[in-house]
């Protein structure tokens, strides 16, 4: 192995290094305050990009970067009585900039420092790498004891930009959040924050939960990260954020999520794939301040498309993955029948806004091509200080009781005499059990002709199914809107969905 160590600053004297050593091992005072002014700082100041790692880094093949794996037995706190672990990524490859982490024990703050001997790297695989005493890491992965008993299985990941994603029991990895979300979609291009610094606070001996702090950096703002992460059945986050802005932020997105949508029922017939589906999230669902649930299955359309859904203080709203058997996706690999949803429950008061929901064309499972987050109707401006709060949930479904039958599945396809058909399966439920007959049917369009709707039992799920047909003509596109109504009160989730042709 080569090693490249950067030089000291000349004139330096010795007792100069003496001392930097020591406050080192000494560590530093940290509370949360200490993130804050650190971000209200930086944004007092222009942008300044981090640098960026040796070029030798950045030149590993694909197969190279893999072959540099964290060695779990070099973990941090492993061999000791803290209840979790914590492993690290290596930088280079996708990863040109790195982070900086940290631990809090007892009030102070002691760095991190990459080793390289961390890793195991095949020789025979991996060239000679520089390593200064300034290189970080990629991202870091938090274990801890689940379903094993003396097991530290792994249950989240911060690694890329703001990204980070966790699992509850018996999932399997998926769809991401974000620290925050700027212009996406928008035609100027979307820009990505970092989380450039972690501080890790220790866990007691028997704690249960984690505390994560994080401080991000963009061009347009700056922000103060908490994370209160407490692993089980469901993954759940407390989140807090105090966000400086450099610039006028007119499209800012809280509680983003990022997910992958390819086909299901609703277009199979543009993918000659020997799956039914392959999607880590198939729905957006939002119960909003008006006490509406609403479902939206994803799309993959052909162009680029965004809908707002506009609210004032929502109860919550996430990305959801409601086909949960094997059979869904005939995947016996990719798992996608285990892959958790995120739902973003609001804490305190997030005002007037909107939902917004971004559907990018995909070709290929391989791509992140659904976000979801609130975008505030008022843009936050240069100067000011935002506080925004929030849990989000890793959850098979989401953990909120709102007394209406689910929509479970949709598939649509071209109707014989010209016009489409769509079925809308819903989940068992007292409230729509007994005769359809007196169930009410509400199904309408403002760009499509919509008729023939029916009710019938499914007798698979239990539940009732929806179809009905639509004729767009030769419009672009149809929004679609189908609701069950009982004794004059609602009697399903609204379920909504955009046509395009």
């Amino acid at each position: 192995m080569r090693l490249s160590r950067r030089a000291f600053l000349v004139g330096s004297s010795a007792l100069g290094l003496v001392q930097a050593a020591s406050l080192a091992r000494a560590g530093t005072v940290f509370a949360r305050q200490m993130v804050i002014d650190m971000a209200r700082g930086m944004a007092a100041r222009d942008y300044a990009p981090r640098e960026t790692v040796p070029q030798e880094w950045l030149d590993l093949t694909y197969d190279q970067y893999r072959g540099i794996r964290f060695k779990l037995d070099h973990a941090l706190w492993a061999g000791t009585n803290v209840p979790y672990v914590v492993d690290f990524f290596a930088p280079g490859l996708y990863f040109p900039r790195t982070i900086q982490v940290n631990t809090v024990t007892g009030g102070m703050s002691h760095p991190v420092p990459f080793r390289y001997d961390d890793f195991d790297h095949a020789p025979d695989l991996v060239p000679p790498l520089p390593v200064s005493e300034t290189l970080g890491f990629a991202g870091l992965r938090l274990r801890t004891e689940q379903t094993e008993p003396g097991r530290k299985s792994e249950f989240c990941v911060f690694q890329g930009a703001s990204y980070f994603r966790a699992i509850g029991y018996g999932h399997t990895y998926g769809l991401s959040a974000r620290g925050l979300a700027l212009r996406t979609g928008d035609p100027m291009g979307e820009e990505f924050p970092d989380f450039i610094r972690f501080w890790l606070e220790t866990p007691a001996p028997g704690e249960r939960n984690i505390i994560v702090h994080a401080l991000l950096d963009s061009p347009s703002v700056t922000g103060a990260y908490r994370f209160d992460i407490a692993p089980g059945p469901d993954c759940v986050m407390e989140v807090e954020a105090t966000l400086f802005p450099r610039n006028d932020l007119d499209h800012v997105g809280l509680g983003p999520l990022t997910s992958m949508f390819l086909f299901d029922e609703t277009n199979r017939t543009r993918f000659d794939d020997f799956r039914p589906a392959v999607h880590d999230s198939d729905g957006l669902m939002i119960w909003n301040g008006a006490d509406e649930v609403i479902w939206r299955p994803l799309a993959n359309p052909r162009t680029l498309q965004v809908s707002q859904f506009v609210d004032r203080m929502p109860r919550g709203f996430g990305l959801m993955q409601r086909a949960r058997k094997l059979s869904d996706y005939a995947d016996l690999e990719a798992h996608y029948h285990q892959r958790p949803g995120v739902w973003v429950e609001p804490k305190g008061d997030w005002g007037a806004g909107s939902v917004t929901l971004v559907e990018i064309p995909a070709d290929k499972e391989i791509y992140d091509n659904i976000v979801a987050y609130w975008r505030p109707r008022d843009p936050i401006l240069a100067g000011e200080n935002v506080e925004v709060a929030y849990r989000l949930t890793w959850c098979a479904a989401a953990p909120v009781a709102t007394g209406l039958p689910r929509v479970l599945n949709t598939r649509m396809g071209a109707r014989e005499g010209g016009g489409r058909l769509v079925t809308i399966d819903f989940e068992s439920s007292d409230l729509l059990s007994g005769d359809p007959e007196g169930i009410e049917i509400s199904v309408s369009s403002p760009q499509a002709q919509t008729k023939d709707a029916v009710l019938q039992k499914n007798p698979e799920t239990g539940g009732l199914r929806l179809a009905f047909t639509f004729d767009a003509g030769d419009a672009a596109f149809a929004e679609l809107r189908a609701a069950l109504r009982k004794d004059g009160a609602p009697a399903s989730e609204v379920w909504l969905y955009r046509w395009t042709r």
